[in-house]
């Protein structure tokens, strides 16, 4: 089977794409998968190392070709707030509880988790459910490679790569990060990053 060899970052690079393929953000934290795009070409992603891809991205075929990504609509909760300042405060208490979270402006959007909306409308937050892309934040715990940096982790083909595996899911009940926690333990979390500038 071809393998898909390198990652072109959404927006540097030109060449037509022979197909596509459509994944939802799990399926877009791989490193090695096989996979079946919507023109029927059949490749092997192939990568050196795990990268988040984002809508946009082209994934380059030994043979020269270049496969396009889509993000596929996902079932999210859109997040708004009464003004800035309760929009941070509300992002913080996303952030402390390392859930993937998109930032767009004046709205944030999460997958869509009763627990989680629960507690956002506790804070005065207004949560609607919509259908989209999910595109979260990369970051210390976000899995992101943006503009060609390639993660750390390995996520293989081999497995599912739900939040559930990697951690990111956790028990809502409790506010178990709250700043003395951070104070005690740090929270220092390192990851290397592999920097990537390959142009069709």
């Amino acid at each position: 089977m071809i393998r898909a060899v390198s990652v072109y970052p959404a927006g540097l690079w030109s060449k037509a794409a022979v197909d596509t393929v459509i994944l939802d953000f799990d399926a877009r934290h791989r490193r090695r998968v096989a996979m079946s795009a919507q023109g029927g070409t059949s490749f092997l992603l192939d990568l050196p190392g795990a990268v988040a891809l984002r809508h946009g991205d082209g994934l380059l075929l030994e043979d020269g070709r270049i496969v396009a990504v889509e993000a596929a609509p996902e079932a999210l909760a859109e997040v708004t707030a009464r003004d800035a300042a309760h929009l941070v405060r509300v992002a913080w208490h996303l952030g402390n509880r390392h859930l993937p979270t998109e930032l767009l402006g004046e709205k944030l959007r999460i997958r869509r988790d009763h627990v989680i909306e629960t507690m956002l409308e506790g804070l005065g937050a207004t949560v609607t459910p919509v259908e989209a892309a999910f595109n979260p934040e990369g970051g210390a715990y976000g899995h992101g490679r943006v503009h060609g940096h390639d993660h750390g982790h390995d996520h293989s083909g081999d497995h599912g790569h739900g939040h559930e595996d990697h951690g990111h899911r956790h028990d809502h009940a409790h506010d178990h990060h709250d700043h003395e926690h951070h104070r005690d333990h740090g929270h220092e979390h390192h990851h290397g990053h592999a920097h990537r500038r390959d142009h069709p």
